[in-house]
């Protein structure tokens, strides 16, 4: 995950986008992973893990 030009993390299934989401300081009652407002997907949704 990136924030501007800084890497978060690396998500390998939606819990990681979630847990990298709260240590950027973003509370669990403001986290969804179809939120196109918090998360920008690339090649896919939240449903699509390779």
């Amino acid at each position: 995950m990136v924030l501007g030009n800084v890497v978060l993390g690396v998500a390998y299934g939606p819990a990681d986008v979630v847990d990298i989401l709260r240590q950027a300081g973003n509370e669990d009652s403001v986290i969804t992973l179809d939120d196109r407002k918090l998360i920008e997907w690339q090649g896919g949704g939240p449903e699509v893990w390779d």
